[in-house]
Formats: structure tokens, sequence, C-alpha cells
């Protein structure tokens, strides 16, 4: 079976813009013309690939068809550039963990933009997590805490990111003090992202060695998160490199010296013999290296 490369590029618009009437917008034409492509690709598979909803999202069927999709996109791209000799205006999909992206990683992007015309599409998600969009197809790269490749994907250690418990001084005083840590622990409000964030509840078991679920508030936002430490709303664990300015001016404290949580991080790539994956995987590793712990 062979696919028709205009229905695959509609078919990738719709997911990304995430609507019929965007994705017509995108490709300068009319969303009729974006609703007879997606009826007559779903006629050839004889299956439906796009859940017309808000957003729109692809099927089971339609994940498989979204990363041919992209790859066929990206091998098209190069070979336009390799016959006319110039580079046309890219669009990179990756996916990237909220405190990467608030840190080191925003220097792979402008690196990589400054020799190519690149446009990213970056979808945030945990690292424990972003390899599935690896897997349904929605990106061609991502930053993730999974050593083991996905499928038809290359694997490459960019680091680690170490994170620190902190807190006010006041918080600390009113919360942690003049108690046993682990007792305090079990009590003490605490301050995660969203609720696959787990660095707090690993911290704990790390000290106490039991499992634990304090009062928590979640803030999924790097910059509130961070604030929502800062001002005493709980304690949380933050970014050596955030952290440790704080308490060497004594605005925050330790809450448990000497403990401390280290996050590997990888990039995971498609296995593609592909230029631009590799300009993009050198900018990544550029960037991790000035901006991860690598021992």
């Amino acid at each position: 079976m062979q696919f028709d490369s205009a229905q695959l590029e509609t078919f990738a618009a719709v997911v990304d813009e995430g609507s019929f009437d965007a994705a017509a917008r995108r490709l300068r034409v009319t969303p009729s013309a974006i609703s007879q492509r997606i009826k007559a690709l779903e006629s050839r598979l004889g299956q439906v690939v796009v859940m017309r909803g808000k957003p729109a999202r692809p099927t089971a069927a339609g994940e498989a068809l979204l990363r041919l999709a992209r790859q066929v996109s990206l091998l098209e791209l190069e070979a336009i550039v390799a016959v006319r000799g110039t580079v046309e205006a890219l669009r990179l999909p990756i996916a990237v963990n909220a405190d990467s992206l608030n840190n080191w990683f925003l220097p792979a992007m402008l690196d990589l933009s400054q020799s190519l015309d690149a446009r990213f599409l970056v979808h945030q998600e945990d690292e424990e997590h972003s390899a599935e969009f690896l897997r349904n197809g929605t990106v061609l790269a991502a930053v993730t805490a999974d050593p083991l490749p996905v499928q038809g994907c290359r694997v490459v250690p960019l680091g680690k990111m170490r994170y620190l418990p902190v807190a006010t001084p006041e918080y600390a005083e009113r919360w942690l003090a003049g108690k046993p840590l682990a007792d305090a622990l079990a009590e003490a409000p605490m301050v995660i992202f969203n609720a696959k964030d787990v660095l707090q509840h690993r911290l704990i078991r790390k000290v106490t060695r039991r499992r634990m679920d304090p009062p928590t508030h979640a803030v999924p936002a790097p910059g509130a998160f961070h604030q929502a430490v800062r001002i005493g709303l709980g304690w949380g664990m933050l970014e050596d490199e955030v952290a440790e300015p704080e308490l060497a001016a004594g605005r925050l404290v330790d809450v448990a010296p000497g403990k401390y949580i280290d996050v590997p991080l990888y990039w995971q790539h498609w296995k593609l013999e592909s230029p631009i994956l590799d300009a993009l995987t050198a900018a990544v590793l550029r960037a991790a290296a000035a901006g991860l712990r690598t021992s």
C-alpha cells in the first residue's frame, strides 16, 4: 500500500494544530479540503485515524500512521534541501520536561536555529512519561528518564539534574523544628508540580525508609512552583542551580542536609540517517554538557 504524501501531511497538521480549521490555516487550504483528505486517508486504510474532538487526537491506528507521516515529511524536506541547496523551514516536534525546558534546554533550540530555519513544537511532559510521545508518533525526539530505547529509536545519555529539598526558614521553624525529621515530614505540607511529580515522595522515602502521603499543593508551572516554595507554601525539590543561591543568601534552608535526588536524563530520537536529526542531537548534547552534571 502506498500513501499520498499530501494526506499524510494533512493528518500530521490536524494532530499538531488540534483541529481541522487550524490545520487548514497552516496548510493554506480550506477546511473542506482538510476533511476530504482525512476521509480519503481513512477510506484507504479502512480505519478511523483521527478522533474528532477538541483537540483532535490520533486513534490507536492513527498513532502508527503519525510516526510514518513525520518521517516522510522529514526525509522529503532533506531531499528538497539536497536538490535545491536551500534550507526550508523545519517543524521539529519534541518532548521536554519542564525543568529542562526552564534551565538547560533552551540554548539547544537557539543553537540549532542559528544554523537551520527551525520551528520547534515543544510538548512539555514529565521526564518519566515523555517517551510515550515517541511511542505514539507525536514527536521525533524527547528528553526522557528512560534509558531503554523506544522501538525504532536511539538513546544518548545526557547527564543528571540534581534536586535539593528546601523550604523557607519560617516554614522550617513552624513545621520541622523540635521533632524527628521523619515525623515532621509526615505532616509538613509539600509542593509538587503535578500528579506525575514523585521527586518529593522519593526524598521522603530516602530519608525515612517509609512511604508517606503528607499534605500537598500541586502547582504545575515551573516559575509558580519555585515561588510557592520561596514564599513558604510548602517544602519542595528545586534544581540545585536554582536552590543554591537562595540557600547561600539564607532565603531558603535545606530540609534534609546531605540528601538530594539525582535524575539521569537521556535523549531519545528516531533511528533515521538524517542530517537534521544529527544536528538537533548535536545541539542538545552541547547544551547538556554545559548545563547538566555529567559525572
